[in-house]
């Protein structure tokens, strides 16, 4: 059986690489060692093994009883550890199962009527002749969705005291450098009241005595006829008859907040991106777009098959999650023909199953038109994670993107601001545009009108 190769530079010095640019890290590395190559540090200080061919990727998604979920200290202090994300077994499968109501059927339709309203309202902000900043744009947007359609809060005062300690949570660690401080343990220390941490924590206090004082008034009056994703977790119970406890609540919250928020604004950035990089692309999703009536309900825009192809697209070329979620072998086994210990942190690699050649020939172009040729497999094409623990706000993402998209591209004209490549970079535990892709409005669009 083969042993796993990788770089022999120091430990730490790959710990850097791979926090600073995990781009050029993880292409370097596949060049030199191929599908399945071996990185010191990742979620931590251990070794990682990194994996990237299809068959590779679904033995780790779907052999459930040969491997499991590490501990994530990391996610621990962000998620909280009733997380979906951190739970195994029994635990997992319940609360999946309690989630799973909100995020299909018809409640979809009722939050695209929201989605759409909500994009124009951000937008009309927006001046013909202006420049922004199109990833700073579709976070407030995407985080008007997560307070609406999850929090169903409105215009309460308590909403505008949630949405900036949010911004603040997800900012400590918006730049590659920003980043090292989930990497390194011994920076996540309480140095007083200048220290980065101290700052951290005590806003997550602050965030939490507001969600739980939240989820208690909404306990305490619960209205059946609210259609949000709050009180639908209030109400959901499993098998037994039991319901969520507020914990439980208050951490599925944390996590569609960071999950669901930070990473469909990032996707919508780059997707505004390459729509006005490449003409050809841009004029065939007008073209789609000129098709819909004025008054177009969202469930007609989320089928149209050229703005899901450029959608799948933008998730394939510079997928907003690198990697799936860590997984260890509960007892030595042979993955590939290679040999894994136990205990062994095995992550599958995203980023590099979408730029394999033989699946996605010319990886690094945008084609739109490779997801109207062909169906891929769901451990080829895999911007979501997979197998169980595939990201349970899919569904939501993948509208959400869609609507936000079209509504945006059909009342503006717009431009990119600046002729160069935008680059991938680190942001927190995902990859983003550098610099967030400044956009010129040039005009209000006909397109609907």
């Amino acid at each position: 059986m083969k042993s796993i190769k990788g770089p022999k530079t120091p430990a730490i010095v790959q710990q850097i690489q791979w926090i600073l640019d995990p781009v050029q890290t993880m292409e370097t590395c596949v060049q030199k060692y191929g599908d399945i190559f071996i990185l010191q540090g990742g979620l931590d200080t251990s070794a990682t093994v990194y994996i990237s061919s299809p068959q590779a990727q679904k033995e780790i998604l779907t052999k459930n009883n040969e491997y499991e979920a590490p501990s994530s200290p990391i996610l621990k202090s962000l998620l909280g550890e009733k997380s979906i994300i951190l739970l195994e077994g029994d635990r997992h499968r319940r609360e999946r199962k309690l989630l799973m109501p909100p995020f299909h059927g018809d409640r979809m339709k009722n939050y695209g009527e929201l989605i759409c309203h909500l994009s124009q309202q951000v937008a009309s902000n927006l001046k013909v002749g202006e420049t922004f900043i199109a990833r700073k744009v579709m976070q407030e947007i995407s985080m008007q969705v997560i307070l609406q359609v999850v929090f169903g809060l409105h215009d309460s005062p308590r909403l505008a005291q949630i949405k900036p300690l949010i911004a603040e949570i997800l900012n400590f660690t918006a730049s590659p450098w920003r980043a090292t401080i989930l990497f390194f343990p011994f920076l996540q220390q309480d140095w007083g009241s200048w220290s980065p941490w101290r700052r951290y924590q005590r806003q997550m206090k602050q965030l939490d005595e507001l969600l739980y004082t939240e989820i208690n008034e909404r306990r305490g009056q619960l209205d059946p006829n609210r259609t949000d994703i709050l009180t639908l977790m209030l109400l959901a119970e499993d098998e037994e008859g039991q319901g969520m406890t507020n914990q439980e609540i208050r951490d599925e919250l944390m996590t569609m907040l960071v999950a669901g928020h930070e990473t469909t604004a990032t996707a919508l950035a780059w997707a505004v991106y390459w729509v006005h990089k490449q003409p050809q692309v841009y004029q065939k999703l007008m073209k789609e777009l000129a098709t819909l009536e004025t008054d177009t309900e969202p469930m007609k825009i989320f089928r149209l098959p050229y703005l899901t192809a450029v959608c799948q697209e933008t998730l394939r070329i510079y997928p907003v999650g690198m990697l799936t979620f860590p997984r260890v072998p509960t007892k030595a086994l042979e993955l590939q023909g290679y040999h894994l210990e136990a205990g062994t942190i095995v992550v599958g690699c995203i980023y590099l199953t979408h730029q394999r050649e033989d699946l996605y020939p010319e990886p690094k172009k945008f084609k739109p038109e490779r997801f109207l040729e062909r169906q891929f497999s769901a451990y080829e094409y895999l911007p979501f994670g997979g197998g169980s623990r595939r990201c349970l706000g899919m569904a939501l993402a993948n509208f959400e993107m869609r609507l936000v998209l079209a509504t945006l591209m059909s009342n503006f004209e717009m431009a990119l601001a600046e002729n160069k490549p935008v680059k991938p970079q680190r942001r927190g535990l995902t990859l983003g545009p550098a610099g967030g892709v400044k956009m010129l409005i040039k005009g209000l669009s006909t397109v609907l009108k």
